[in-house]
């Protein structure tokens, strides 16, 4: 195989002629695969469902002496605090446990500061004027949706391969208007970068200019390795306490893609300072979160090596897809240098940066071949992507054979689209 760069002008004809001719016999089968979000698959699902396939027991039903079917406890069921703690190696009275979904409690944190302003806030958010936050590119949808949604000016800031370009976010925290930055430190959406030793040093000594920076640590894979051992990771919090900075970052994590993402917990974890502030907030819109459910999982997962063992078990079904994905982009894409991808060891995705100027095309082509994925844009701000380029691949929810057919169907309309923007 030639690179595409180096054909001339009849053998780029030719290859596009053999490709186009692949490419319809793949379309008249009439297939139907999603690769749009990084859901966990059936087999997953399966794996975790023993969590409610009993009842809980009448002793069961207290939990360091509450009845967990009863008001009260507003900050969670002290053993879930507990557990988040030992998960995130932080302690247990920084730890808020809520409902199923961490994307509810980021959206409500910003919620909050919008209304009455964070606790360093010298006012509420929406008498400030102009708002800024700083986005990592490319990046999580659903996070630039929160911000795009209270009207933020979103500015990019590249990902290099140790997190985000620290002397970018460096430059941009002087401007007081800058209100935070998204974060998700280890096994990035959708690069699959876990953040440097050195990144995180920077982030945590940062000397924002607005007193209410903050840093929303999105660690949603924190404990999601799928090749290899786990990853320790340093713990944010005692770092930021460390740089005089203890209330400058709020940690969010869940249960989503450790047990069911529809029935999970999730949870913030933040300063004592903070805690004490956000808790009086959230007395006022709650009595207290699903404690039930918070029981189930602690009696499910008991403690952090009891669920890294669990996880070992999502690994040995996740390992395959990535694998299946990542061998044929490889073999198929790799010696025509017309894209360039990520091999992460953990997380849910993988970010391949195509040809400038043919994600779109690429992913028009895909779906009128029967494989959804997630929209072209939808890693940047306002759905934006300058270069064209970025493609967020979700292996995890086909089946290994779908998943088989999904990802020879994406290489084939690479090289279509290569072709295309080439010439033919």
């Amino acid at each position: 195989m030639k690179e595409y760069s180096l054909l001339s002008a009849e053998e780029r004809k030719a290859e596009y002629a053999r490709t186009r001719a692949e490419y319809e016999a793949v379309r008249a089968k009439g297939l139907d695969l999603d690769m749009s979000r990084g859901k966990p698959g059936k087999e997953q699902l399966d794996l975790v469902s023993g969590i409610f396939q009993r009842m809980l027991t009448p002793e069961e039903y207290l939990s360091d002496g509450e009845d967990v079917r009863n008001y009260g406890e507003l900050a969670g069921l002290p053993a879930a605090r507990r557990l988040f703690a030992d998960l995130l190696d932080c302690k247990p009275e920084q730890v808020f446990v809520g409902g199923n979904a961490s994307l509810q409690l980021m959206y409500d944190t910003i919620t909050k500061a919008y209304s009455h302003g964070l606790l360093h806030s010298p006012r509420p958010w929406h008498q400030e004027g102009m708002l800024r936050w700083l986005c990592p590119v490319p990046g999580y949808d659903r996070h630039f949706r929160i911000t795009a949604d209270y009207g933020f000016e979103m500015i990019q800031i590249p990902m290099t391969p140790d997190g985000p370009d620290m002397d970018a976010v460096e430059e941009a925290v002087r401007d007081p208007s800058v209100k935070g930055i998204w974060c998700v430190p280890k096994y990035s959406n959708p690069d699959g970068i876990i953040y440097s030793e050195e990144t995180i040093r920077r982030l945590a000594f940062l000397s924002p200019a607005a007193p209410d920076f903050t840093i929303m640590w999105d660690n949603a894979y924190c404990i999601h390795e799928f090749e290899g051992d786990y990853v320790p990771f340093p713990d944010m919090l005692s770092l930021c306490a460390e740089y005089g900075n203890p209330d400058m970052v709020i940690e969010f994590a869940s249960t989503s893609k450790i047990t069911l993402p529809g029935a999970g917990v999730s949870c913030f974890a933040c300063s004592e300072a903070n805690m004490a502030y956000l808790k009086r907030l959230l007395s006022i819109q709650a009595i207290s979160f699903d404690k039930v459910n918070q029981q189930r999982h602690v009696l499910y997962l008991k403690d952090k090596a009891h669920t890294l063992e669990l996880m070992q078990k999502h690994a040995a079904i996740l390992a395959p897809k990535f694998h299946c994905v990542l061998e044929m982009l490889d073999r198929e894409i790799a010696p025509l240098g017309i894209a360039q991808w990520q091999k992460p060891k953990g997380g849910y995705f993988i970010s391949v940066n195509a040809m400038p100027g043919t994600a779109r095309r690429t992913l028009k082509l895909c779906q009128d071949a029967g494989v959804t994925m997630t929209p072209a844009g939808a890693t940047f701000p306002y759905g934006l992507d300058p270069h064209n380029s970025n493609i967020r691949v979700a292996p995890t929810y086909p089946s290994l054979e779908e998943l088989s057919q999904a990802a020879e169907i994406f290489c084939l309309c690479l090289r279509l689209s290569a072709l295309e923007k080439l010439g033919v």
